[in-house]
């Protein structure tokens, strides 16, 4: 069975997580520069057997889709066009960087390591792979 890596997509920057090869865990991966993700993810699944990706769906409150989607979207349709042999999965990211900033507080993090973007993004695609999961 292969890894399930998900992805919270972002114009600057991209935060991804990743299950262990069981898929019982759920870590935190990197933070990568979304320029450089599709590369990075070439490279990541050349090393390790990963059989889906999970990318989350920015939404509004009343359901719609948020100004993200439109930049997503494409991603998603790339991703599908690179690997062909691997699942896309898509999961709701309402609310994941709230969550994201609370866990580092509850985690005891110091404010000059909550002010850092990246692991925010690292900590809401961790929180996306959680809920997903919790699906499986």
């Amino acid at each position: 069975m292969g890894r399930i890596l998900a992805i919270d997509y972002g114009i600057k920057r991209t935060g991804i997580a990743v299950t262990d090869p069981e898929r019982i865990i759920a870590s935190g991966l990197t933070t990568v520069n979304t320029p450089t993700l599709l590369q990075f993810l070439k490279d990541y699944c050349a090393k390790e057997t990963v059989d889906t990706f999970l990318v989350g769906e920015a939404k509004h409150l009343d359901n719609t889709p948020s100004e993200s989607m439109r930049y997503i979207e494409p991603f998603v349709a790339k991703l599908a066009e690179i690997f062909p042999d691997k699942e896309i999965a898509r999961i709701d990211e309402r609310f994941t960087s709230k969550l994201a900033f609370q866990a580092m507080i509850d985690g005891g993090l110091k404010k000059k390591q909550r002010q850092n973007k990246g692991m925010i993004d690292q900590v809401s695609a961790t929180i996306m792979l959680q809920d997903y999961m919790r699906t499986l």
